[in-house]
């Protein structure tokens, strides 16, 4: 049998079930209104109107069914028997539903100690991208007896945030001398600095339990804790005073500096007190003040010198020193502490292409002239032609370093009717499509990635293509993103609304490849888009940004108008024109306000004046100079479409970026 819903031919294979139910299907719009009450009874914890609804729906044989089972299954899965959890994954074989249900019962499986059974059903798990089922996993080699030291150390420093699988992982391999002290201090250094609060707190307590009472102290008032605590901890006293030097040092900068100075400088000992100038460096580089260079220098002439090259730093921390040296170092000692700083990081860190990319500069830089520096030049060469022809932001940059704009990928060759059939039949990729279609996005989502999973570039293509036919923009940005040879450009950067936009962008002469780098940033094309903070459509306007705007264009305008497309593209580009201007004319500024209001990027081009990507980098929101980037590279792909040739990012970026010039038009204080 097959169902039609909304255009999509919804076949056999999508209800697998061998339970009989031949009845007449109800009208469309009441089984799609039953799955929409299934999901509200799942998050409103009714269990008993979940059970009816999801006999309902299984008895018409609605093709989004295996989501009400799940819903239903994973309502009272604490109580679930392990017959039961086969059964439903009997019912629907191969769908993400039964792989997020083996995740979901894996870590029931931990939590109940039921070893046996998990380790019978982890092979089956094909995602197997859950952090705290890789805990459970590696402690359950561990009291096999294999040798887990590298492997359940990865798991378990990856911890983000608190969980049983993990803890119990770290207490055990510490109670077997698995994990050391210095691996509990590297996880509660990282925990503090990332402002972890209650990781730090279980983290520390693999030490005793009043190690993880003063953690907890240390948070609350680190200050307090260093006059009148910290001499109790005994032989954690110096590690555990840096991590409260840390915690000063993130709030009241000049305070940890004091307290370096005066005394804690000399009891923490070169390793502590080296790490603990290092988080005083990164907090001076994150807050781009001027004497963050000094800090670095401080950092690094502090360290014993057996860490001189090899410091014990977490990777970010070593990122805002390297920063640190690109903004306000001058001639060669800014690349020499780049340099320096990139070195001393994670092999996975400096294998980034931020990375690769600054190192690359800092060699070339430092290069002695003529023949003794022809080696340096050819390995900065040779990382920027690796990093070169790459579509993000250092690989752009990279190929303008070695003499030209890179041309855009050659279209690979449409996918066939054969391939575009096949994309066509697979069940996971039509349920994606209902789910999303009857209001189900972050459902529909997870069921389109999960299929995508093992696919070939073709097939990638042809998912690509069916997504795009049917202006779901997101997920088909996404899937052909995931291309590894076959790079559809168009495809990845697709242009809806070609003639309203470019025709908007003309009327307040705005650059409409730099309006698609924003808006493909901003929500994928998706015009119901609505971000946590509220803001809505198309370019994802805040309410009273859209209101200010309507306003100051003489828009009449009403709140409900600001998903209306038209609208929503009328009122974001009028105001990024306005951003724009008053920052005078700069593409990267202009975004950074976009994305954090126009006050931020205002005190951060203050300082030094610096190269536009050197002042990106520094931006110290990492959302926003991770947008920055993005929208800047976008737009430069698409100037390279609109106007069939090879497009500048450096042209894009400008010059330099500085404080206002002295002749400038005052700032446009009204702007929200």
């Amino acid at each position: 049998m097959a169902i039609a819903w909304s255009g999509v031919v919804l076949g056999a294979a999508l209800f697998s079930p061998t339970s009989a139910l031949a009845q007449t299907p109800s009208p469309a719009s009441d089984r799609d209104e039953l799955i929409r009450a299934a999901r509200d009874a799942f998050a409103k914890r009714d269990r008993t109107k979940l059970s009816s609804l999801r006999a309902q729906a299984l008895d018409a044989r609605h093709p989004l069914a295996p989501w009400v089972d799940y819903w239903e299954l994973t309502s009272r899965l604490g109580e679930a028997r392990t017959d039961e959890v086969e059964a439903f994954y009997a019912r629907w074989p191969g769908s993400y539903v039964e792989d997020r249900l083996r995740n979901d019962w894996l870590l029931e499986l931990g939590h109940r100690r039921d070893f046996d059974t998990f380790a019978r059903d982890l092979p089956r798990f094909k995602m197997n991208d859950d952090r705290e089922v890789t805990c459970y996993a590696q402690l359950i080699d561990h009291l096999a007896g294999k040798d887990v030291r590298d492997t359940a150390r990865r798991a378990w420093m990856a911890q983000r945030e608190p969980d049983e699988g993990c803890q119990l992982l770290g207490q055990t391999l510490f109670e077997a001398k698995v994990l050391t002290p210095d691996d509990v201090l590297r996880k509660l250094r990282h925990a503090t600095e990332n402002n972890r609060q209650k990781l730090a707190r279980q983290t520390a307590s693999l030490f005793s339990e009043a190690a993880g009472k003063a953690m907890a102290d240390i948070f609350d008032n680190p200050a307090r804790y260093l006059a009148l605590k910290a001499n109790a901890i005994g032989h954690l006293r110096t590690e555990l005073a840096s991590l409260a030097i840390a915690r000063v040092a993130a709030n009241d900068l000049d305070a940890a500096i004091r307290l370096l100075d005066d005394r804690w400088g000399d009891i923490l000992g070169a390793e502590h007190g080296a790490w603990a100038r290092a988080q005083v460096a990164k907090q001076a580089a994150l807050g781009l003040k001027p004497e963050a260079l000094a800090h670095v220098r401080t950092a690094w002439k502090t360290l014993p010198k057996k860490l001189e090259d090899t410091p014990d730093w977490s990777d970010e921390t070593l990122g805002w020193l390297a920063r640190a040296a690109l903004r306000q170092g001058e001639g060669a000692e800014r690349w020499r502490l780049a340099q320096r700083a990139i070195d001393a990081m994670s092999i996975t860190e400096r294998n980034d292409p931020t990375w690769q990319y600054w190192r690359a500069r800092a060699v070339q830089a430092q290069a002695k002239p003529g023949e003794a520096g022809d080696a340096a030049r050819a390995e900065a060469r040779q990382v920027m032609e690796t990093l070169a022809g790459q579509l993000h932001f250092y690989g752009m940059l990279a190929a303008e370093e070695l003499g030209a704009p890179p041309a855009l990928p050659a279209r690979p060759t449409a996918p066939s009717d054969t391939e575009r059939s096949a994309a066509r039949a697979r069940p996971g990729l039509q349920r994606a499509l209902a789910a999303i279609g009857i209001g189900l996005r972050n459902e529909g989502v997870r069921e389109w990635n999960f299929t995508l999973i093992g696919m070939s570039d073709r097939e990638l293509l042809a998912a690509a293509q069916w997504a795009c036919e049917r202006e779901i923009w997101d997920r088909c940005i996404n899937t052909s993103e995931r291309t590894k040879s076959e790079i559809d450009v168009e495809q990845r950067f697709p242009m809806p609304m070609r003639a309203e936009v470019l025709a908007k962008a003309k009327d307040i002469d705005l650059d409409p490849a730099y309006v698609y780098g924003l808006i493909r940033q901003e929500s994928r094309f998706i015009m119901d888009a609505r971000s946590h903070v509220g803001a809505s459509g198309l370019m994802q306007i805040m309410p009273a940004t859209a209101r200010w705007t309507a306003k100051k264009i003489g828009l009449d305008y009403k709140p409900t108008m600001i998903t209306d497309r038209d609208t929503n593209l009328r009122l974001g580009t009028a105001y990024l024109k306005l951003v724009l201007d008053d920052l005078s004319g700069s593409q990267a500024m202009a975004a950074a306000a976009y994305n954090a209001g126009p006050g931020r990027p205002r005190r951060w081009r203050e300082g030094p004046v610096v190269e536009p990507a050197i002042w990106a980098e520094n931006i110290p929101i990492n959302e926003t100079r991770d947008y920055v980037k993005k929208v800047l590279s976008n737009a430069t792909i698409y100037a390279g479409l609109i106007g069939g040739k090879p497009a500048s990012l450096k042209a894009r970026l400008g010059r330099s970026i500085g404080p206002r010039a002295a002749g400038a038009p005052p700032v446009d204080a009204d702007l929200p």
